[in-house]
């Protein structure tokens, strides 16, 4: 019973260094994959023009 223990004791921390040796290339062996999101961004031109005294050109790439 007491060998047992022993030899699952060396095994996970056979298991720990390996991790830690892996960890240290940039290998996760706990992760799992996740896409990355993508990210749109967009502007929406007004509707109407704001009242102002002073009328100025905007730009027309709306």
């Amino acid at each position: 019973m007491a060998v047992q223990a022993l030899i699952e004791l060396l095994a996970g921390f056979i298991a720990l260094l390996a991790a830690a040796a892996l960890s240290q290339f940039g290998v996760d062996l706990s992760s799992t994959a996740s896409p990355d999101r993508e990210v749109h961004r967009v502007s929406d031109c007004p509707q109407t023009s704001p009242a102002a005294l002073i009328v100025a050109d905007r730009p027309r790439d709306c």
